[in-house]
């Protein structure tokens, strides 16, 4: 009663034909790839918006050592600028921290030995204002200041991460292109193993419908798993390369919260619904050349 109950369920052997291990281990590995190349996209776009938004304002102010008393007046100076929106003085306690990873704990003993000019940081009301004109201004009434904008660079790092963002996608469409193979060269083997039986099946009055429903629902299945197992991979990588990522963010802490879940969630149904539309189009290419 078992083997016939079996038997009304899988008539064709799918379960026989289509192993339960390769297909899900080949669609495990291509789903991890996904995730990483779609968390690299999404960590791209967000470090370009934040560069652009937070450094292409930011502009920095040095007086010389000599001029270091006039940081007053500096200040007071770039405040009252309209194109201004933050004037303030860079602590010595953050001097050092910035100085720390070049000089090595040494700025610490020799900070108050070294000649080193007194830093303001701005913040512009707009990005794209020219600070020229703040330059102008600051030079004449504190001789030797100089003011540095992160415009270009920021402007090199957006393009950077532009162009990391585009590589990302091209991989996951690189992904998405070998899964279909994948599924593809699977059904086809599918097929072979058992073409007697579809064969028979077919000239007991099976549709093209029912035999390829069939197949797609198998390997739908086998595929979904498979990407499930391989988002569920990619979270503990996911963690490990933000955590890397972090200076570059700030220095924010990795939470589990910032993984990008939304799109491990999709993982799954996408490959089974890529799964299953690629075996009903094999199934049904093949089925076409029988009599």
């Amino acid at each position: 009663m078992v083997r016939r109950t079996r038997y009304a369920r899988d008539p064709l052997g799918l379960k026989r034909a289509l192993s339960d291990r390769l297909l899900p281990g080949l669609v495990a590995a291509m789903a991890l790839l996904a995730a990483l190349a779609l968390a690299g996209s999404r960590g791209a776009e967000a470090l370009r918006h934040r560069w652009e938004a937070g450094a292409a304002a930011a502009v920095t102010v040095q007086l010389p050592p000599e001029q270091a008393s006039r940081m007053d007046q500096a200040l007071a100076l770039m405040r009252a600028m309209p194109e201004v929106e933050s004037a303030e003085a860079v602590s010595p306690q953050r001097m050092r921290a910035l100085l720390r990873p070049w000089l090595g704990p040494a700025v610490d003993d020799g900070m108050a030995a070294l000649p080193l000019p007194a830093v303001m940081e701005l913040r512009l009301v707009n990005p794209d204002i020219d600070p020229s004109p703040l330059a102008a201004r600051l030079a004449e009434a504190v001789p030797g200041a100089e003011l540095e904008a992160h415009g270009i660079w920021v402007a090199r790092l957006a393009a950077l991460a532009g162009s990391v963002q585009g590589v990302a996608l091209a991989v996951l469409a690189l992904v998405v292109g070998v899964a279909v193979a994948v599924v593809a060269v699977a059904t086809r083997a599918g097929i072979a193993a058992r073409r007697e039986a579809i064969e028979i099946f077919h000239d007991l009055g099976a549709t093209q419908r029912d035999i390829a429903g069939r197949f797609a629902r198998r390997i739908g299945a086998l595929a979904a798993g498979g990407a499930l197992a391989g988002a569920a991979l990619a979270v503990p990588a996911l963690i490990a390369l933000s955590s890397l990522a972090a200076p570059f963010a700030g220095g924010e802490a990795v939470t589990i919260a910032a993984l990008p879940w939304l799109d491990l969630a999709f993982l799954p149904p996408v490959a089974g619904a890529i799964g299953w539309a690629t075996a009903q189009f094999s199934v049904r290419r093949w089925l076409r050349r029988l009599p």
